[in-house]
């Protein structure tokens, strides 16, 4: 948004403009909620909040009605950008790094932490839970100060893990004299962030009808055909930005005349033809100053300038082209456009020749010491046609993402890199370990995308068995019925001969996959998948915890209760004595709910710690709600019920974020001992539709000739439970 804007009050109506040139309209009930927000800081207590609306309803000058209102406040502004998505922790820098001078004064773990994700450090890779306070801490220590107040426009465009951290901490504030305001852009065109879900929202719609005709007569004092102001007041449906910069790309002919008005695409579309329409009239070096500016993704003026002189670009030769610009782009500590839809506008107007020598240039003046991933991205996106080196060089990027906890960059490396590969064999390879990073990602459809393309390649038998078994465990996923189980088992016998470590892993993947599907299930049963753990286990004795657990799971569900606890136990006083916090997720998946099972409480403490933590640290989002689970049933049995809350709400998160339909089952038993009768009917109901829907039997069963669900049945080790179970083992179902 520019100079002539409209989105806050009336002078009118009582309240002074925001900034020296802005005309407001009809923005008194957001304008009002700023202010209150303001006061609260200002009086000791933290807020956060989302504005959310649409492309260009004026979002981004709210967040400058709020910056020019928060006198005495310390200011930080930051904007999520499209082209960092894929990089873990990129939006977190951009709100940290004003504040780096305090991180000496937070907890060294946490210290320790953000420094590892910011690339400052090397080390182990970092806790996002750890990050998180982390964050939370060195907002607090800045806020000492004075007032601190964070600004994050398109909030929507931030990277999955600083969103996600980002949102922990505005979940968390207190009173620490901070807020941290959200700009959410809404539509079908963009993504949604699912991270902040929960905080406060203040939506932010479209000018009324009035209010529209007064901004465009405003904006576009000129000549307008009452027909043509009636399509562009209809077709705006009140979007201040449409109405500023919809005409724009248009003679006064046409204004006056309706001549070549854009047809009936969407919103931002139509904003967007409008912005290509108004580039198309600048000079060549006016254009490419801005397509070099566009491509830049972090808006370093250094860089931007510095790749200009490597194209030969002498912006001072032509000082009309600066001047055409300073209507697009401002050049400050960081090159901003004036509105997101407007770089992309400039970028995809180019061509695509052009785009490729300005990303070529890019990549020649990125430090390839200091930033490798973001100079390796450039080249990518310089390659004409297939290179194996840039492939390569890619594919290192996805190890460095992959190894911070980001398997979604990860993911994206790879899928870029594999569309460089010549070697079709090489291809299909690095396709699967794309899918396979979306997958731990917690982004099944994509992965199910990707797997596809490397099934079609020319895979060999070890990579095919893995691509079996991706497949499975998609399938698992998605929709934990009846085919799971039969899926991985099948899975787990192909990988036998192959690959005996991630075999023994499969079957304990079908046994979960079966112990969710229980007794309703078509396929093979859960003693029947035990049977076939134990008819091709390793014939030597079992050697560590994992071997032990294996074994004592699959005589648990063949022979009975009596006969596996034993083993059960001696498994978990093996992977109690090493490195829990090392072994495999899915290990501790089981492991935790052996512990649970065999009434080994101090074990199951510490193994599903180890559960969470892990699967943080790893990013890896199909595990952690698992994880979460397990981890809030163990602190409700040991009566931590407000650490068992918190754990509830980033469960909540991490559901909403993946789009994975995960049963609240930990929630409900939460619930059920906090004395919330209503809260636990309504859970009940709704996840025993769900079990229902699915053909998950773990989640309903027929008792008493009525349906509940099974979690109803569980309860805590309690001496009063205990009286009443004459059978434990048998009378509650083995949820955790």
């Amino acid at each position: 948004m520019h100079s002539e804007m409209f989105c806050g009050i009336d002078p009118a109506g009582g309240r002074t403009p925001a900034r020296r040139g802005h005309v407001l309209v009809d923005r008194r009930t957001e304008a009002e909620s700023l202010d209150r927000l303001l006061d609260d800081v200002r009086a000791g207590e933290s807020r956060a909040l989302v504005l959310r609306g649409a492309a260009g309803i004026g979002k981004t000058e709210l967040l400058g009605y709020l910056r020019d209102r928060a006198g005495g406040c310390q200011i930080v502004p930051a904007a999520g950008v499209e082209a960092e998505t894929g990089f873990a922790f990129a939006g977190l820098h951009q709100v940290c790094a004003p504040m780096l001078e305090s991180l000496r004064r937070i907890p060294a773990p946490q210290r320790a932490a953000l420094d590892i994700a910011f690339g400052l450090d090397s080390g182990t890779p970092p806790d996002s839970f750890l990050v998180g306070m982390a964050a939370l801490s060195l907002f607090a220590e800045t806020a000492r100060e004075r007032p601190l107040l964070c600004l994050i426009d398109d909030a929507q465009w931030l990277d999955r893990a600083s969103a996600q951290v980002l949102g922990f901490a505005a979940r968390r504030l207190q009173a620490e004299s901070v807020a941290l305001v959200f700009a959410v852009r809404d539509g079908d065109d963009t993504v949604e962030a699912p991270e902040l879900a929960g905080l406060a929202e203040l939506p932010v719609r479209g000018l009324p009808e009035a209010d529209a005709r007064t901004l465009l007569a405003l904006a576009h004092p000129g000549p307008v055909d009452a027909g043509v102001l009636d399509r562009i007041i209809a077709e705006s449906q009140g979007n201040p930005l449409a109405l500023v910069e919809l005409p724009r790309g248009f003679t006064p002919a046409e204004l006056a005349g309706g001549f070549g008005l854009l047809g009936s695409a969407p919103l931002p579309r139509r904003i967007e033809e409008s912005f290509r329409r108004q580039i198309a009239t600048l000079t060549p070096t006016a254009r490419q100053l801005l397509l070099v500016a566009a491509a830049e993704p972090v808006g370093d003026p250094v860089l931007v300038w510095r790749a200009l002189g490597q194209l030969g670009v002498d912006v001072d030769t032509d000082p009309a082209a600066r001047l055409a610009t300073e209507r697009f782009v401002t050049f400050g500590a960081r090159v901003t456009f004036r509105h997101p839809l407007l770089r992309s506008a400039v970028y995809r107007a180019a061509g695509s020749a052009d785009r490729r020598r300005v990303q070529r240039a890019l990549a020649q003046v990125t430090d390839p010491k200091t930033d490798p991933d973001r100079r390796a991205w450039h080249r990518a996106q310089a390659a004409v046609g297939e290179d194996e080196e840039v492939a390569a060089e890619l594919v290192h990027c996805a190890a460095r993402a992959q190894a911070r906890g980001g398997p979604a960059a990860a993911a994206a490396f790879l899928e870029r890199a594999s569309d460089l590969t010549p070697d079709p064999a090489r291809r299909a390879q690095r396709l699967l370990a794309a899918a396979e990073a979306r997958y731990q990602a917690g982004l099944p459809e994509p992965s199910v995308r990707l797997l596809a393309r490397a099934e079609a390649g020319p895979l060999d038998e070890v990579a095919r068995a893995h691509a079996n078994l991706l497949r499975a465990r998609i399938t698992f996923t998605v929709d934990r019925g009846a085919a799971a189980p039969g899926l991985l088992l099948q899975a787990a016998g192909q990988l036998q001969p192959l690959d005996a470590q991630l075999a023994r892993e499969t079957y304990l993947d079908a046994m979960q996959a079966g112990w969710f599907v229980g007794a309703g299930g078509s396929g093979p049963g859960l003693r029947e998948l035990a049977a076939e753990a134990l008819a091709v286990r390793s014939a030597q004795d079992p050697a560590d915890g994992c071997d032990l657990l294996l074994t004592g799971l699959a005589v648990r569900y063949r022979d009975g209760y009596p006969a596996g606890v034993p083993l059960l136990r001696e498994a978990l006083d093996v992977l109690r004595a090493g490195p829990v916090g090392e072994t495999g997720l899915r290990w501790l998946w089981f492991a935790a709910t052996c512990a649970l099972d065999a009434w080994q409480y101090p074990a199951a403490d510490t193994i599903t710690a180890a559960f969470v933590a892990r699967a943080r640290r790893t990013g890896t989002l199909t595990a952690l709600p698992f994880a979460l689970a397990q981890r809030i049933v163990v602190q409700v049995f040991t009566g931590e019920l407000a650490a068992a809350d918190a754990l509830v709400h980033e469960f909540d998160a991490v559901r909403d974020s993946t789009g994975l339909d995960e049963p609240a089952y930990a929630t409900q038993v939460l619930a059920a001992w906090r004395g919330a009768a209503d809260t636990t009917t309504m859970l009940v109901a709704a996840t025993t539709k769900q079990a229902e829907q699915r053909g998950e039997w773990l989640g309903w069963r027929p008792a008493g000739g009525r349906w509940r669900c099974c979690t109803t049945a569980s309860a805590g080790p309690t001496r009063r439970w205990r009286r009443r179970c004459r059978r434990p083992s048998r009378t509650r179902i083995s949820a955790w």
